[in-house]
């Protein structure tokens, strides 16, 4: 079932799984296992000359992530996919890969707060320059601030905290003219509710920690790519390297374009960031990944239309400055919302405390329902000071530059019953100004 012309709701369920071939078990199996037996020399032979396509050790991928990866292949409609330790791990292997003999990434100031930090820490010290642009909302812009040494562009699809939302074809179109490709962080949005493949975008991540999962039980991470994307552009010169790792039975070294042509980008990855830098995931969270993705559509419908009702009564709210949800009539983003989300823009969204720091500090104290820490896409509701937390790591200019205002508080909605959460706020509002 890799590839069905099923609806997303059933390709969630059965994508990427055939019972037959697990024993007929109807869950999918943790295969808790370090290593897979070979059936006969001449099998390790083919596994090692790549004839064939099937585990040998749990650090590059076991049988219960294959299931996982097959499955967010069919929700994504991509041609490979990589299921890896975490999003972190996801987003450095992405940017490593792409930057192996050097260069830059074009990025958004509109981020997560580790993703910025780290671009801002860890990959400078890896000789790879991050460019925070200044013309991310405007494409035609921006193509003025693409380099020689440009190695891809980096956005987040929904941002975090503040429900930025881009135009991806846009800047799809800009990459492709300059032979780069486009990264998306999809986290947010999740396949359901957004497929940036489908509009242009090369290569997606996910923590898989949030939404894809829902639960808050798992730390997982997932790198897609489209398979159209031309590696062999002279850009990106090592995918079509030959290895003698990748020789074929005649010892003739080989390429990832010649060995994987339709997802040269994951196997690369695959074969030497995970396998020697090693941020595998464990069987067991695969497995819980797969259980959050049964019922994706679900709970992001759920969330999403809980949201919806949040952030109206956040806009009459007379302690309220201001929200921030794309899906408000009043939205810089409302547009885009219309020609991207047709199903909504999730369960995230973050307004303005109008208030002092101490009733600031009252209101979140005050809180019972909703869960205070950092984590979001979970069944529950979940609420934190962003500014002081997710993204305490952005020095002040920099949140000025990310538009992260110290009042800023950010929401991730739940399944729990809309009136239920519009109390609990009220409550909070109430004893924060008595």
């Amino acid at each position: 079932m890799a590839k069905t012309d099923y609806g997303f709701e059933t390709a969630q369920i059965h994508a990427g799984y055939n019972s037959k071939e697990h024993n007929y078990a109807v869950s999918p199996p943790i295969y808790q296992s370090a290593a897979y037996d070979f059936a006969s020399v001449q099998d390790a032979r083919n596994l090692f000359q790549f004839k064939e396509a099937k585990c040998v050790y749990s650090r590059v991928g076991n049988y219960t992530g294959t299931i996982l990866e097959e499955r967010i292949k069919v929700l994504d409609g991509a041609s490979g996919a990589l299921a890896v330790g975490s999003g972190m791990a996801a987003i450095t292997y992405t940017l490593l890969s792409l930057t192996e003999e050097g260069g830059s990434i074009l990025t958004t100031p509109y981020l997560y707060g580790g993703t910025a930090d780290s671009f801002k820490k860890i990959f400078p010290r890896f000789h790879v320059k991050i460019n925070v642009a200044k013309n991310i909302e405007s494409p035609h812009e921006l193509a003025k601030e693409i380099q020689p040494d440009t190695k891809a562009i980096y956005v987040e699809s929904i941002s975090n905290p503040n429900g930025v939302l881009l135009d991806i074809e846009a800047l799809a179109k800009i990459a492709h003219d300059n032979k780069i490709p486009l990264v998306v962080d999809n986290t947010v949005a999740t396949p359901y509710l957004f497929n940036p493949l489908k509009h242009g975008a090369d290569i997606v991540v996910y923590s898989a920690t949030k939404a894809l999962s829902g639960h808050g039980n798992v730390i997982a991470g997932l790198i897609l790519e489209s398979g159209t994307f031309d590696w062999n552009s002279g850009k990106f010169p090592y995918f079509a390297k030959k290895h003698w790792t990748l020789r074929d039975e005649n010892n003739k070294p080989r390429s990832f374009l010649e060995v994987f042509p339709d997802a040269p980008f994951c196997f690369q990855i695959r074969r030497h960031y995970l396998a020697y830098l090693g941020a595998s995931l464990s069987p067991f969270d695969s497995y819980l990944v797969l259980l959050g993705l049964e019922t994706l559509s679900e709970r992001v419908h759920r969330q999403t239309k809980n949201a919806e009702k949040i952030a109206a009564f956040l806009t009459q709210n007379e302690h309220v400055e201001w929200v921030r949800y794309a899906a408000l009539p009043d939205s810089p983003y409302n547009k885009l919302a219309k020609k991207y989300f047709p199903k909504g823009v999730g369960g995230l969204l973050a307004f303005g405390f109008k208030g002092t720091d101490k009733q600031l500090e009252t209101f979140i104290d005050s809180i019972k329902l909703f869960h205070y820490h950092v984590n979001i896409g979970d069944v529950r509701s979940l609420l934190v000071n962003s500014p002081q937390t997710t993204h305490g790591e952005l020095e002040p200019h920099e949140k000025v530059i990310a538009d992260i205002p110290e009042n800023l508080i950010r929401l991730s909605i739940g399944l729990e019953n809309p009136e239920d959460l519009i109390n609990d706020l009220t409550q909070a509002f109430t004893k924060a100004f008595q």
